[in-house]
């Protein structure tokens, strides 16, 4: 069930509990790190002073974001540290989590970030392009988030955030693997945070609306549209409350609640 606009008023701490590390050392990562929303989360965090692993495909992207948070970083007491990972391989996920987790020094804060939605035309039906989807946007964060969930589980603590989008709220025409991959994710979410309920951890779909990234770049009609560091800002605000579910913006909320309600037979009608 999705929250309301003011679900998250209560504060949820991201800094560590583990006995022995200092109470404002924290350490973050943020998959699909190297542009968008991604990389926006990793400039914040550590201007903030955390300790980010920034993961990507594109390595040299990644060494850009570093250098733009040199300066940020230095004097917040942060750091970035950069990963080149196709997060669609999943088979090498385990060793990419423990090696970053032991350069971090600890984990608190895992944001899934990453995606892909290449154009489908209107009478396009490509199945190489919609398994290119499911690998990266809902095998990618299955394979980040289970062994978060059980570090966390272990540590009883921490954060996990997985952005999803309002597109996985309908079965809509225009992308129709891309909103699977995204209704998926946000079932998986919820199946983590019923199951680490007792466990101290807090697992948070954040469902953004238009974003001015690559992946809306060119495209018509967008309205509500803000940028990377808007989102990004609202993503660690909600990551810090006791919320379950954030649309970013707000507003999505109640347009999404509308939409959910309109019959299949209407909603099929409409060029959405």
């Amino acid at each position: 069930m999705s929250s309301s606009p003011d679900a998250s008023a209560t504060t949820h701490s991201l800094a560590p509990r583990i006995a022995g590390v200092p109470a404002d050392q924290r350490r973050a990562i943020v998959l699909g790190a190297s542009s968008g929303m991604g990389a926006a989360l990793v400039r914040q965090l550590a201007a903030e002073g955390y300790s980010v692993a920034a993961v990507a495909r594109r390595e040299s992207k990644l060494k850009e974001l570093s250098a733009s948070c040199a300066a940020s970083a230095a004097k917040s007491g942060g750091r970035v540290v950069v990963r080149a990972h196709d997060v669609g391989q999943t088979n090498e996920v385990p060793e990419v989590f423990e090696s970053l987790v032991r350069e971090l020094g600890g984990l608190d804060l895992v944001i899934f970030a990453a995606g892909i939605m290449p154009k489908v035309e209107p009478e396009e039906f490509d199945t190489d392009k919609d398994l290119a989807m499911l690998g990266v946007n809902l095998a990618g964060m299955i394979a980040w988030g289970n062994p978060t969930a059980n570090y966390f589980r272990r540590q009883r603590s921490g954060t996990l955030v997985g952005i999803s989008s309002v597109a996985g709220d309908r079965g809509r025409r225009g992308a129709p693997v891309y909103g699977t991959t995204k209704a998926a994710m946000n079932t998986y979410l919820e199946s983590l945070r019923n199951r680490l309920s007792e466990s101290g951890v807090h697992v948070l779909t954040i469902k953004p609306g238009f974003v001015a990234t690559q992946m809306t770049e060119g495209m018509d009609g967008l309205f509500w549209l803000i940028t990377p560091e808007e989102a990004a800002a609202q993503i660690l605000s909600a990551a810090r409350s006791s919320a379950q579910v954030r649309y970013v913006p707000r507003q999505w909320w109640g347009l999404m609640t509308v939409i959910r309600c309109i019959p299949s037979f209407l909603f099929r009608k409409l060029n959405v």
